[in-house]
């Protein structure tokens, strides 16, 4: 298999997160429907374009240090995890500034519904990532589907609630959104430790911070205080 189709393979690996996301939404008769689920995944691809822009501007700015421990800090937190998770803040906000009714739906909290978007659009952006770098590294490709997917996923969907909460919350609504950095940040940096251990960490990391995501959503699709 070579070229065209070990790409469309990464493609269909990297999206079998989202699509059990997507089957999860609809068996759960969320109503968060298939348009929606498709337009934030859209969102959140289209953002990966926009953490390449300013990774780049960052790295040709020569704002961040580039040796030393505060380098490697600022490498892996600031210009990776925050330019990540800050092209995903600008996605989505475009997003729910364009449709004002996209996060909207009887019984269910706005909030819910932005996580449930970010959610989406976190997988939008790791498929993407996945195909790309993948693209160089096949073998890659899978631990990216069930590592680096779900992480992007739970800190799409941190940062999508976020956004509902700046205006009347904005201290809550920044320190969710600073979480979603430092998980993404932790999870990267684990992966450069050598050694068999933090790699499992950061499988853990991905892992437990897809399943906060995932209770607190479904908590507030069910009605409940989040």
């Amino acid at each position: 298999m070579q070229g065209a189709g070990i790409f469309l393979l990464i493609i269909l690996i990297s999206s079998i997160p989202a699509i059990a996301v997507l089957v999860w939404y609809r068996v759960a008769r969320y109503p968060f429907s298939p348009l929606r689920f498709s337009v934030s995944l859209l969102a959140g691809a289209a953002s990966f374009f926009i953490a390449l822009l300013l990774q780049d501007i960052f790295l040709k700015s020569g704002i961040l240090l580039s040796t030393g421990k505060w380098g490697l800090f600022s490498e892996i937190f600031i210009r990776i995890a925050f330019t990540e998770e800050l092209s995903r803040f600008v996605l989505l906000g475009l997003l729910f500034f364009a449709i004002r009714r996209f996060i909207e739906a009887q019984d269910v909290s706005p909030q819910a519904m932005a996580g449930a978007a970010g959610l989406a659009a976190g997988l939008g952006f790791a498929i993407l990532e996945s195909a790309v770098y993948g693209a160089s590294n096949p073998s890659n490709a899978l631990l990216r589907a069930f590592t680096a997917a779900p992480l992007h996923g739970a800190c799409g969907s941190r940062v999508g609630s976020s956004l509902v909460l700046f205006r009347e919350r904005p201290i809550q609504a920044l320190t969710r959104f600073l979480s979603a950095v430092i998980i993404h940040g932790t999870y990267n940096f684990m992966l450069l430790i050598p050694g068999v251990l933090p790699p499992i960490a950061a499988v853990l990391i991905s892992l437990t911070a897809l399943a906060s995501s995932v209770v607190t959503i479904r908590s507030g699709m069910r009605g409940e205080k989040i």
